[in-house]
């Protein structure tokens, strides 16, 4: 039986609508379905360009009917820029690419570096875990994978046929880049890369069952975010700040990009929001305090908690020994179990949805 990664090693030889890249990098691919060995795939490009691009079409074509199991292959150019005609209902937007056996993918996402994303990721995680749910955790943060050292997690995955089999650790399934490279090698990586590599690193993982894949991403709105939006049907993605003016400035830029991609934000994690002296118990608002709850408020979007600047935290995640799953009675591991409660929540209100098509005008 042919699958999706057969399809797009078949591409791997037809260059893109800009002549070099590889089509499955390029960004182009909007959907791929196969049904009873039909394949069936989109492409999207400037509705300018179609006389130009029909050969890439044609090849992309023709190299995925001569994989074994392929019955038949249709492979069709489309606009990101067309628009049905007003007396129409608009047509759903086609599916992407979805991961067997994952009920929700999740991205937990921030503005900038440097507030937390990635030890909010792993609590919450461990958060769901502890609620139920058959969770795991994806690294997208290419070049900075903090995932390994938060799970004290080392060695390389396994391989089995064609899939990695994700490391395990306190229950949670995960997967990073940093498993497959030295701790201290530079990931120097040019965008095409980075978003190829995430989409090995969700494909082609045996994950099994999960009621959750939560995903670490890269900070930013970059091409990372923009592909894993256009390609996964993501359920909804939680935005970290801290609650400084900096910092918030570019949480509504994360914001403003999953709405623009159509990704629901599941709410805001205000992360040091205050500090607490561990000599004296007194309180430093440090970086201000409250400023990620004005901005949930002001988007319309949930608030999902506070969580302190504290020694223990740090400690914790550096030794490979999360909060939420060292000191599961301890105020720190409630507050992201509450977190976690709040997400799953939503989770279970919504439903599946398609990837959507991104114009970026």
């Amino acid at each position: 039986m042919v699958s999706d990664q057969d399809v797009l090693t078949a591409l791997q030889s037809v260059p893109g609508p800009d002549g070099k890249t590889p089509l499955p990098q390029s960004g182009a691919l909007s959907g791929l379905t196969i049904k009873d060995g039909r394949v069936y795939l989109s492409i999207a490009i400037d509705p300018r360009q179609s006389a130009v691009l029909e050969p890439m079409r044609a090849a992309a074509e023709a190299a995925v009917k001569k994989l074994a199991g392929v019955a038949n292959a249709l492979v069709s150019l489309t606009s990101e820029k067309q628009t049905p005609p007003p007396a129409r209902p608009r047509p759903a937007a086609p599916r992407g690419i979805a991961i067997p056996g994952i009920s929700n993918i999740i991205a937990v996402a921030s503005g900038k570096g440097g507030v937390g994303k990635s030890t909010t990721s792993v609590n919450l995680a461990l958060g769901l875990a502890a609620l139920g749910w058959r969770v795991g955790i994806l690294d997208a943060d290419i070049y900075g994978p903090s995932v390994p050292r938060l799970l004290g997690l080392k060695g390389k995955p396994e391989a089995d046929g064609r899939s990695l089999k994700p490391l395990v650790a306190f229950g949670l399934k995960a997967m990073s880049i940093g498993f497959l490279v030295n701790e201290e090698e530079a990931m120097i990586w040019r965008g095409p890369m980075v978003v190829s590599a995430i989409q090995q690193l969700l494909r082609d993982v045996a994950w099994g069952e999960l009621d959750c894949l939560v995903v670490d991403m890269p900070p930013g709105t970059g091409d990372a975010q923009l592909s894993l939006a256009q390609n996964v049907p993501l359920a909804g993605a939680v935005i970290v700040s801290t609650p400084q003016d900096l910092a918030l400035i570019d949480a509504r830029r994360g914001i403003a990009m999953f709405r623009k991609v159509e990704v629901p934000v599941l709410g805001i994690v205000e992360n040091m929001s205050y500090f607490l002296c561990p000599h004296c118990g007194g309180r430093s608002d440090i970086f201000a305090h409250g400023g990620a709850r004005v901005e949930a408020a002001k988007f319309g979007v949930p608030f999902l908690g506070e969580v302190p600047l504290d020694i223990r935290i740090r400690e914790q995640s550096d030794s490979g020994h999360p909060v939420a799953a060292a000191d599961h009675d301890g105020e720190y591991a409630k507050i992201y179990w509450d977190i976690a409660a709040q997400v799953k929540a939503s989770l279970e209100k919504g439903h599946a949805r398609a990837a959507p098509k991104i114009t970026i005008e």
